[in-house]
């Protein structure tokens, strides 16, 4: 009798649990939700360069990932425009690496992170770039520092949640609330005013924007791309 209970708990359990899907595929659940992907692991169809119709070559498929094999591919952007949203990801980057996710982006300004915050990817034991603690991987780059929790070595992946609804930004690395801030507000005008981004005219003033890619010059790969848009 105890094992016949048993084994129907656990049935009812298997039911009850949502289905993990594959990489760089939804689950029925997240298709419920209205989860979209932005990388099916076949193509690139929903990307290309900054202020480019096209993109380059040396932004690849490789093994499931988008990867930029080197430098010179120029920083990449999604085609589409969005405004509140849900974004998940995976990441690794490369020994001494450097790259990172941009949100709010335009073409307006002379580079893709003119007007964009971004979230930083780095190989925080090695690039030169580690020297502070907001410029290490996870942190909202210049601005707010991640728990050193939440960082992991270079090679090996990460995920980050990006959630951005009514101009409050939230960002998580592998599962550690990092930012938690409104845009706009004191907080975020002080952080902005000690950062390089003090005198950048139009800084995080767009309200709709493009998820940006950058090319910093080194390999880096992405894949489980995701967005929920909440508008």
């Amino acid at each position: 009798m105890q094992r016949r209970i048993l084994s129907t708990l656990l049935f009812c359990s298997a039911l009850a649990a949502p289905a993990f899907a594959a990489d760089n595929q939804l689950s029925p659940q997240e298709q419920a939700e209205g989860w979209s992907l932005l990388f099916n692991g076949k193509d690139m169809q929903q990307w290309r360069n900054f202020k480019s119709d096209s993109l380059s070559p040396l932004w690849v498929i490789d093994q499931d990932s988008i990867k930029l094999t080197g430098k010179g591919g120029g920083d990449i952007l999604t085609k589409k425009t969005y405004t509140d949203y849900d974004l998940m990801l995976d990441w690794k980057i490369s020994e001494v690496g450097n790259s990172g996710v941009l949100i709010m982006a335009d073409e307006s300004g002379q580079y893709i992170y003119s007007h964009a915050p971004e979230i930083q990817i780095l190989d925080n034991e090695r690039h030169p770039d580690n020297k502070l603690a907001t410029h290490l991987s996870g942190s909202l780059y210049d601005m707010v520092a991640s728990p050193v929790a939440s960082q992991k070595k270079a090679g090996e992946w990460n995920t980050a949640r990006i959630r951005l609804e009514k101009s409050r930004l939230q960002v998580w690395q592998n599962g550690t609330l990092v930012t938690d801030i409104q845009i706009g507000s004191d907080d975020w005008k002080k952080l902005v005013a000690a950062s390089k981004f003090a005198d950048w005219a139009g800084f995080a003033s767009n309200k709709r924007g493009h998820i940006g890619l950058q090319d910093h010059g080194d390999p880096v790969w992405f894949k489980n791309i995701k967005i929920k848009e909440l508008n």
